[in-house]
């Protein structure tokens, strides 16, 4: 059963990435008329916004683009930082939607930001108590089950508040791409669209594998709970 949860969580995350950077190669061929880079897409939308305390800069590697809420830090990867695509604007516009629900006070997005540090205790919590019960002992197979499965608990809830939060930067996005005139409706709408339902996958495919394995340690604890 553990390498059945292990092989469908690897595939789920693999597929869904794969599945990215096929329709993400495919609409950064597609140019948007406008010419604006990601970079300038995104101050476009800011000083539209009225937001004047985030700072965008080029960060590294493929598809690292995020939002940085606690120093105020739009970060765009390479491509997307100098790029002038549908999928370049469209990334950059996402991350963008993050700044303007910060701005609005967006409730679940306050909630994913206080929840933060829990996810990355829980994260860590899995391996050491891993290594605790199975290398050194420490732990009772009871208590590392019941441990294990209260770590994997705050990893979904994690993952399930992350969805509305990136699902709505993404409408965002949309929405003010057409709004500002950087996108024109018709194949350049689409290519972004396509680009950012095809990132939300990655958030899904997130939050499933975490439950397997969460259902998979539960069922653990369970047989061992009545043995």
């Amino acid at each position: 059963m553990a390498w059945i949860i292990l092989g469908l969580t690897m595939l789920i995350s693999f597929g869904s990435m794969a599945y990215l950077k096929s329709v993400f190669a495919r609409t950064s061929k597609i140019p948007i008329a406008s010419g604006l880079t990601g970079a300038q897409t995104a101050a476009r939308i800011l000083q539209w916004a009225g937001i004047s305390d985030v700072q965008i800069v080029e960060g590294e590697g493929f598809l690292g683009d995020h939002y940085d809420p606690m120093n105020k830090r739009l970060v765009l990867s390479p491509d997307n930082y100098e790029g002038s695509s549908a999928a370049n604007v469209g990334v950059a516009a996402h991350e963008c939607g993050h700044a303007l629900q910060h701005q609005k006070h967006y409730a679940p997005l306050q909630i994913r930001m206080g929840a933060v540090y829990s996810n990355s205790y829980a994260s860590t919590g899995v391996m050491v108590v891993v290594f605790a019960s199975l290398f050194f002992h420490i732990l009772s197979a009871y208590i590392a089950l019941w441990l294990i499965s209260l770590c994997f608990g705050v990893l979904i809830f994690f993952n399930l508040i992350t969805l509305p939060v990136e699902f709505d930067a993404s409408a965002r996005a949309k929405v003010v791409l057409q709004q500002l005139g950087i996108v024109r409706a018709g194949p350049e709408a689409d290519a972004v669209s396509a680009t950012l339902n095809a990132a939300g996958l990655t958030y899904v495919a997130a939050l499933v594998g975490t439950i397997l394995n969460f259902a998979y340690y539960f069922m653990l604890l369970s047989g061992n709970r009545r043995s």
